[in-house]
């Protein structure tokens, strides 16, 4: 879409034609919204809608801390075996249906049956059942972490949604009928685009809580009629757009535009999530070469992180970070690079030789690898475009394959060979909320088949993650951190490219914008 196209789209858009443009917030994502199921499509993108339309029963704060959100509360008995959740009085579904709690269990099972954390919440669980005003946990054992599952703030949060459409089977993405929640906004079917647009009302019937909106916990109230989601594919035209007031907010603006917009008196820009993004190039374990561990630590310690950071994001806003969890976050450990980029370009070009030796021992014959990249994200184009570079250089056949970001996850689902429709490598990041704990990190878990994209299998990693999930003690869980990654560099489900933080834009004259792993499109005020 260029300029000229944009304006043409917005001149015919029903809430300008009736003079309403001032009521109506436009707000411009990281990439198209190709995809409507947050369960099923667990991206940024499919989340941000997905906090539009549904809601949770606890939401994140800013400190990751679970806070009652659709909940009124809980009362956990019989030594810490029953968890009783009491949902506030008159929540309604967008039909107009009350909120029960028969909604809430098939929810959370629906959620549970896609999410590695909710998997291993109902594994605990001996019976999830409906009560006149709530839920009832029995378990097995003691789940301490059954909020924190229940607040998972990216990554697949736990959604709430009507009973008939969560019976609906998790293995099937929901469409456009199915987009009833009880959310501050009510999606619009007749007016999504796929991969171009979509529109919402305020849901008039909404009851925000009373706390501050923090993350995605406290009130979500709403100040526009409407909500427009517009993707615009030219990163230069989306900030043109943003200069002009056309459009107010723009999830990620290219780096090297920030600061044409800082200058700009009209505009504003701020860090996006504190925490960051962790990059990481994500291998495909079922196929050679990458199946062999061999090659994959030597792929792991020959990245130079600063050749993708600064490919990404400007100067001052990342750091190289040589782990499975996000840097900065509490109990991390980073590893130390083994032949870093800089002064030591000796033990560097030894470190390429020995990824070479690597591929030629795992009997790798110069094969296509096909590297999956979106050509639509900036934060993630470029970071496969470097990784394709270096593959070269290793004398790997690399075949980068690029489509827009919708096509990419589309194939990356895709379990066949590389050459047959599949992959071998991607690059991607996540925000570290999404990451920050081995229960809620899908990109740490190494369960096989039932892993992220990658399918990636360890049973000794797997053990330390349901061990620090399962802990009784801070002792228990600090042991099984620490050994979960020591594990995981060794066994590398993913090599990490650096953590960095993206600046978000927004018009200068909008306040209320969050800080968290989304963008959360509550809050906001114009003027």
């Amino acid at each position: 879409m260029n300029r000229r196209s944009f304006l043409a789209a917005t001149a015919a858009t029903p809430a300008l034609a009736q003079g309403s443009r001032a009521r109506t917030l436009r707000f411009m994502p990281q990439a198209a919204l190709a995809a409507l199921d947050p369960i099923v499509n667990p991206t940024t993108i499919v989340s941000t809608h997905g906090f539009c339309v549904f809601d949770t029963l606890y939401g994140a704060d800013a400190a990751l801390r679970p806070q009652p959100q659709m909940a009124a509360g809980h009362v956990v008995s019989e030594e810490g075996l029953r968890w009783t959740i009491t949902l506030r009085p008159g929540l309604r579904w967008h039909d107009g249906e009350a909120v029960r709690g028969a909604d809430c269990v098939a929810s959370i099972r629906r959620w549970a049956a896609r999410d590695a954390f909710g998997a291993v919440l109902l594994r605990a669980t001996d019976e999830l059942s409906a009560t006149d005003d709530g839920i009832v946990f029995r378990l097995k054992r003691p789940f301490p972490a059954l909020l924190d599952a229940l607040a998972k703030p990216a990554a697949s949060p736990c959604f709430m949604m009507p009973e008939r459409i969560a019976a609906l089977p998790a293995d099937r993405p929901l469409g456009v009928e199915h987009m009833i929640g009880s959310g501050p906004w009510k999606f619009i079917p007749a007016e999504f685009v796929q991969g171009a647009r979509a529109h919402y009302a305020k849901n008039e019937a909404y009851l925000p809580r009373d706390e501050p909106a923090q993350a995605a916990s406290g009130g979500k109230r709403v100040h526009f009629d409407r909500l427009e989601l517009i993707w615009i594919p030219d990163g230069g035209t989306a900030a043109a757009a943003l200069r002009t007031g056309e459009i107010d907010w723009i999830e990620y603006p290219l780096p090297d535009l920030v600061p044409v917009l800082d200058r700009d008196r009209n505009t504003r820009t701020q860090i996006y999530d504190p925490n960051g993004f962790l990059g990481f190039l994500r291998f495909n374990h079922l196929h050679p070469p990458f199946d062999d561990v061999r090659v994959r630590r030597a792929i792991r310690d020959v990245l130079v992180q600063s050749d993708f950071m600064q490919a990404v994001a400007l100067p001052g806003d990342w750091q190289e970070c040589h782990a499975m969890f996000p840097c900065g976050l509490p109990a991390t450990r980073e590893f130390t690079p083994a032949a870093p980029r800089g002064g030591a370009a000796q033990a560097h070009e030894a470190a390429m030789q020995r990824a070479r030796d690597a591929l030629r021992e795992a009997g790798y014959a110069g094969e296509p690898i096909i590297h999956v990249n979106p050509s639509d994200f900036p934060a993630v184009t470029q970071q496969g475009r470097v990784t394709a570079d270096l593959m070269r250089r290793l004398g790997v056949n690399i075949q980068l394959v690029e489509a827009d970001w919708a096509t990419t996850i589309a194939r990356r689902s895709n379990r066949a060979p590389g050459p047959q429709g599949g992959w071998n490598l991607h690059n991607t990041n996540f925000p570290a909320p999404g990451i920050a704990n081995p229960a809620v990190s899908p990109i740490i878990r190494m369960n096989g088949a039932a892993a992220w994209f990658g399918w990636p299998a360890d049973a000794a990693v797997e053990e330390q993650v349901e061990r620090w999930t399962l802990a009784p003690d801070g002792a228990v869980q600090a042991d099984a951190m620490a050994r979960l990654q020591e594990l995981a560099w060794e066994a590398v489900p993913f090599a990490p490219t650096g953590l960095f933080r993206l600046r978000t834009a927004f018009r200068a004259d909008l306040s209320g914008v969050l800080q968290g792993p989304n963008p959360f499109l509550w809050n906001l005020r114009r003027g």
